[in-house]
């Protein structure tokens, strides 16, 4: 494994715009922390996201990855050209001459699509604990560790929506049209909501969205804004509910699980198959 992440990383270190989108990608991520110098002074009116509650334990572990999923892209742009450069400079002809064999070079896109993930998650956890620490209200131990699993919630979305684009790239070989086909692919899921949502049945949307593959890693980290108490008490005087399951249920990471099984063994089967 880690012979061949090494592989991985001198060819992605020795790429220029490899090498941007990553840095840009983890400064992006450490910027989340900004957020809580947002402060507005407007006559009468101060308002400060800290003193919103914004970073209190055990929120901040939930607005913390469903704010962090957004910059999933660059990473995306990164393993998708990865991929693309493997056809264009003739490297992935050059490994296999040189003993890899076709699972291992999988494998490797695979690690490295694991370790992109896991690093992600550990940033995360890192400034969203920094970050409460200094702004939350409650420090308590019970409290700072509850509700955790958005943390693993935002590690498999990762691995899912990478190992989705490591999948186009292996299927498209252009990142261009990869990336293409990706956005084509969410639009599809957005029309498949507005037909059958709006126009046909919204119970059987509700049933059949989450076997999509963007949609159900979405499911994973659902929207934190309700959860406010601000928003709970504005959507209570007008009557509104604001009462939501906000948790990741079994089913749903296993529908992402096997999405992922399905786009790694694809992408094995289409290189297996594929005449280089």
């Amino acid at each position: 494994m880690l012979r061949l992440l090494q592989i991985e990383y001198i060819k992605l270190w020795n790429n220029r715009a490899s090498k941007f989108l990553i840095i840009s990608y983890f400064v992006l991520l450490s910027l989340i922390a900004l957020i809580s110098m947002i402060k507005i002074n407007f006559g009468a009116i101060n308002f400060s996201l800290a003193e919103q509650g914004f970073f209190n334990f055990p929120y901040i572990w939930h607005l913390n990855t469903y704010l962090a999923a957004w910059f999933k892209l660059f990473l995306a742009i990164v393993i998708v050209s990865m991929m693309s450069n493997e056809y264009s400079n003739k490297t992935l002809k050059q490994n296999l001459i040189d003993g890899l064999s076709k699972k291992e070079f999988i494998l490797s896109k695979f690690y490295t699509v694991l370790s992109f993930s896991i690093a992600s998650t550990i940033f995360i956890f890192l400034v969203s604990l920094i970050l409460g620490l200094i702004y939350s209200d409650y420090t308590q131990p019970s409290i700072i560790f509850s509700n955790l699993d958005f943390l693993f919630a935002y590690f498999l979305k990762l691995v899912g929506f990478f190992s989705f684009c490591l999948f186009l790239g292996v299927l498209v070989k252009r990142s261009a049209f990869a990336l293409g086909f990706l956005i084509l692919w969410q639009i599809f899921e957005g029309i498949y909501f507005l037909i059958f949502f709006y126009k046909i049945s919204p119970a059987f949307y509700e049933i059949t969205s989450k076997f999509l593959p963007l949609n159900s890693m979405s499911n994973l980290i659902k929207e934190p804004w309700s959860r406010l108490s601000a928003i709970k008490t504005a959507a209570n005087q007008i009557g509104a509910n604001a009462n939501f399951d906000y948790h990741t249920h079994w089913y749903e990471y296993v529908i992402v699980m096997a999405w992922i099984t399905i786009f790694i063994c694809g992408s094995y089967v289409i290189l297996k198959k594929r005449d280089l």
